[in-house]
């Protein structure tokens, strides 16, 4: 897999919840090279990285260790705050491209009312 296609598959596995940055997947990529554990090559112009035998040998031994990495962004224990502010994106999205100035004005207007009703929820102070 290349970089990208990590970045791509992790933010799907998370439903958005982690998106890393190349800023995050390519340092950590060339510290598991370096480590033995991943080889990277060069193919049709991207770099892909692959899990050496000696990347497969650690999971297999470390595997309970380590864990599900994505096991907290895909437990629910309650309302996924996450889908209803994709939602929210996607209408404010669609606002700004085709909203008249006095629709962005009011959606502006809605969405500092929606940030501050959400902190005075967090202080308990909402009814």
């Amino acid at each position: 897999m290349h970089g990208y296609q990590l970045m791509r598959t992790i933010a799907e596995r998370t439903s958005d919840g982690w998106r890393p940055s190349a800023g995050a997947i390519y340092p950590t990529l060339a510290q598991l090279e370096d480590e033995g554990l991943v080889v990277t090559t060069q193919e049709g112009g991207r770099r892909l990285a692959t899990l050496t035998q000696s990347g497969r040998d650690f999971l297999a031994t470390e595997a309970a260790s380590l864990g599900d990495p994505f096991a907290a962004f895909t437990a629910s224990d309650g309302p996924d705050l996450r889908a209803a502010l994709r939602d929210l994106q996607s209408a404010a999205r669609q606002l700004a491209m085709i909203g008249t100035e006095a629709q962005l004005a009011e959606a502006t207007a809605i969405l500092a009312a929606a940030k501050r009703d959400l902190y005075l929820l967090l202080a308990g102070e909402k009814d």
